[in-house]
C-alpha cells in the first residue's frame, strides 16, 4: 500500500491493546472486515494489568481465548489481605463461587502475554489487518462513514470505515477528536508498578496480596512462576521521575519479608491514576471502549476488566449492525449501559479499595474495615455476595429485548 492510498474496512479500531484486539477478534469471527491501527511498533511489555476477574472469563471462553490464558497464566485460589503493622492475614477464598459459575477463579496473566494470545488468534482471520507504527491524527465522519487520518513513519495515511472504535487509552486521540469531555479527577498520587524476581513464596506469601498500610500499602502478586512478582505501590505524583529506582529499592527494603535476600528488578513503570468517564461513549459512527471511555485507579483490577466487558457487549452489537441484523440504536444502549456501570460500580469500588490499601490512616476506620473483612472471610454467603460485584460489572447483550 502506498502512503497516499486509502485503506477501507467495515470497522476501524484505533488502539491494538487488549480492548482493541478483543473487539477485532469478536468482529472477525462474525465475518466483519476489520483494520486496527496502533502507534507502537509491537506489543509493549510494560507492567500493566495482570488480574482477570471471574466475570470476564465466560466471554473470553466464547472467543476461544480462555484455554490459552490458563495455559500461559494460572488460577488464583484466593485473595489475601495482609495488615502491614500487625502481620494479620485475612483470606477471601474463591471456592465460595463454586456452583454459581463454571469459572470460580481469577486468572493471573501479564497484559502483554494476553495481548500476544489474542494476536495469535487474530492471525487466523484474513479479514483482519493490523498496521503498527501508525498514529491517528484526526477523524471526520459523515452519514455514510468515517475518514481517519494518521501518520506512519513520518508519512500521512488515510483510512475509511463504516464505523470506528476508539480503544486507544486514557489519552485517546479518538475521544479528543470527537471533542468529548473526560469527566472526573486525577489523583495526586501515581502508581509505580514493578516486576521483580524475588521468592515471596519461600516466605509463605499468597499468590495475590493486598498489603494494607498508609505508608507501605502495596499490591503484591505472582506474575510469572516461579518467582517473578508484581509489586505496585503509590507515591506522590509531584516527585521527579529521576531517582525512581532508588525509591523502588527503598520501598522493597521495608516490605520484603527478607530484604537481604537477593532480587532483580525486571521492569518498572510509573503512571498517573484517574477516575474519569467520557461524557459520551457514542458519537455518530464512532464508539469508545476501555480506557478511552473510562479510566480508574487499578487497585482492584477493574480497569482492563471493565474494558474487556465493554468489548464483549460491543463487538456483538456492532457486528449485528454492520450485517444489517440490528438497528444502530443498540449502540446507544451499549454506550448508556457501560457508562452507568462504570459510574455506579467500577469507579466507586476502585476508589474504596484504593482507600483501604493505601490510605488507611484512621485507626478507628481501619478497625471497622478489618472487622468487616474478617466477617466476610468467615461466612461463605457473605463472601459470595462480596464476589458478586464482578457480576454487577457485566451488562447484558444489547441484542436481547430489554427486561
Amino acid at each position: 500500500m502506498s502512503d497516499t492510498a486509502t485503506t477501507r474496512s467495515s470497522v476501524l479500531i484505533v488502539g491494538a491493546g487488549p480492548v482493541g484486539m478483543i473487539n477485532a477478534l469478536g468482529l472477525a469471527r462474525a465475518g466483519v472486515d476489520v483494520t486496527l491501527i496502533e502507534a507502537n511498533a509491537q506489543i509493549v511489555p510494560e507492567p500493566r494489568a495482570v488480574t482477570y476477574h471471574w466475570a470476564v472469563l465466560e466471554g473470553m471462553d466464547r472467543l476461544g481465548l480462555l484455554e490459552d490464558m490458563l495455559v500461559e497464566g494460572f488460577k488464583l485460589p484466593d485473595i489475601c489481605y495482609r495488615i502491614f503493622r500487625t502481620g494479620e492475614i485475612i483470606r477471601f477464598r474463591m471456592d465460595a463461587l463454586e456452583g454459581f459459575t463454571p469459572y470460580p477463579y481469577i486468572v493471573q496473566l501479564g497484559q502483554d502475554r494476553l495481548e500476544a494470545i489474542v494476536l495469535r488468534h487474530l492471525a487466523a482471520y484474513p479479514n483482519v489487518r493490523i498496521d503498527w507504527r501508525t498514529r491517528m491524527q484526526g477523524l471526520v465522519q459523515d452519514e455514510h462513514g468515517v475518514t481517519v487520518t494518521a501518520e506512519r513513519d513520518g508519512h500521512p495515511v488515510t483510512y475509511r470505515a463504516d464505523w470506528v472504535i476508539g480503544a486507544d487509552g486514557a489519552r485517546s486521540a479518538v475521544r479528543k477528536s470527537l471533542g468529548v469531555d473526560f469527566v472526573g479527577m486525577t489523583w495526586p498520587e501515581r502508581f509505580v508498578a514493578t516486576n521483580v524476581e524475588y521468592d515471596f513464596g519461600r516466605h509463605g506469601w499468597d499468590l495475590c496480596n493486598y498489603v494494607i498500610d498508609p505508608s507501605f500499602g502495596a499490591v503484591v502478586a505472582l506474575v510469572t512462576p516461579p518467582a517473578v512478582w508484581r509489586v505496585t505501590f503509590s507515591e506522590d505524583a509531584s516527585l521527579p521521575l529521576e531517582g525512581i529506582e532508588d525509591r523502588i529499592r527503598a520501598f522493597y527494603a521495608r516490605i520484603f519479608p527478607d530484604p537481604d535476600q537477593g532480587y532483580t528488578i525486571k521492569q518498572y513503570s510509573a503512571y498517573s491514576m484517574h477516575q474519569r468517564v467520557a461524557e459520551k461513549l457514542r458519537v455518530g459512527r464512532v464508539l469508545l471502549a476501555g480506557d478511552a471511555a473510562h479510566a480508574t485507579n487499578p487497585t482492584n483490577g477493574f480497569g482492563l476488566v471493565s474494558g474487556m466487558l465493554d468489548s464483549q457487549v460491543l463487538y456483538e452489537a456492532l457486528a449485528a449492525v454492520v450485517k444489517g441484523e440490528a438497528p444502530d440504536s443498540v449502540l446507544d444502549r451499549y454506550a448508556a449501559d457501560r457508562k452507568r456501570v462504570f459510574e455506579e460500580i467500577a469507579s466507586p469500588s476502585s476508589v474504596e479499595t484504593k482507600r483501604l490499601v493505601f490510605h488507611s490512616s484512621d485507626p478507628e476506620r481501619l478497625e471497622q474495615d478489618l472487622q468487616r473483612l474478617r466477617r466476610v472471610a468467615a461466612d461463605p454467603d457473605l463472601l459470595r455476595a462480596q464476589f458478586m460485584i464482578g457480576y454487577r460489572l457485566k451488562t447484558p447483550s444489547v441484542l436481547a429485548e430489554p427486561a
